[in-house]
């Protein structure tokens, strides 16, 4: 548990450093110790609420956050997310879509990030149906592998040109924290029964853990100290444990 405890620490730090909240990889780090699968989301997602929340607050302080602007991508999403939520996946599908997800994140994290501020002039108002759609896809997979969905969200605003970088972060915030409330009603009507339920409680170290590691990510990142390198350790962290889980998927 102790190496548990420190593993969440470190991802809640590095997360929260760099906007995200780290659910796909608590999730990850759950199933290479062996906890029963179906706990895994609901674990996860009142991680992620813990970490990402403060970042939301800070965000909304800061006029980061344009509700008209952000609306169509979590109209959806929300009760996609908690579909998800209520969806139940066998273990091997599980694992692979978690799997996948962490590579796909990781890949991300360490691609340049060539975002310009005279980029803004998007040409998303040619295409008012994708905020929707988008928002559906990523909040039904928030919800089925307990993740808030902002990892995945933040490189489509970037390719479409949405906004600045820190208009996208305080999207991304506030998408992985509707969503993660979203994915965990459903978790919860979904396990239903007291015993699993009890399991998770006797993971409530964790919880801790991560609200300790958020808040000194989120002072690091605030202050800038050394984010290429944030990032490049936070990709190497989550594509680490991406290859351990897409082997260990590949011999179920």
């Amino acid at each position: 548990m102790i190496l548990l405890l420190l593993s969440f620490f470190m991802t809640a730090l590095l997360y929260a450093a760099v906007g995200f909240g780290g659910g796909s990889t608590y999730n990850a780090l759950l199933v290479l110790a062996e906890t029963d699968y179906r706990i895994l989301p609901s674990i996860a997602l009142l991680c992620n609420l813990i970490v990402v929340s403060g970042g939301t607050y800070r965000f909304f302080r800061a006029g980061h956050l344009d509700i008209r602007r952000i609306a169509p991508w979590v109209i959806t999403s929300v009760p996609a997310a908690l579909l998800g939520g209520i969806l139940s996946v066998s273990e091997t599908l599980f694992i692979g879509l978690l799997g996948f997800s962490l590579l796909a994140a990781g890949a991300y994290m360490l691609w340049p990030n060539k975002n310009k501020q005279h980029q803004e002039q998007s040409f998303i108002n040619q295409y008012r149906f994708l905020p929707p759609f988008i928002g559906t896809g990523l909040g039904l997979l928030a919800g089925l592998v307990g993740i808030g969905g902002g990892i995945f969200l933040a490189p489509v605003l970037h390719l479409l040109r949405w906004g600045n970088a820190k208009a996208i972060a305080g999207t991304c915030s506030i998408f992985i924290f509707v969503n993660s409330i979203a994915g965990l009603a459903g978790q919860a009507m979904k396990l239903g029964n007291a015993e699993i339920l009890s399991n998770i409680s006797s993971y409530w170290m964790l919880f801790p853990a991560v609200l300790i590691g958020g808040q000194i990510g989120s002072y690091v990142g605030a202050v800038r100290l050394n984010p290429k390198i944030l990032h490049r350790m936070t990709a190497i962290l989550i594509l680490y444990v991406a290859v351990r889980l897409l082997l260990r998927w590949w011999g179920l």
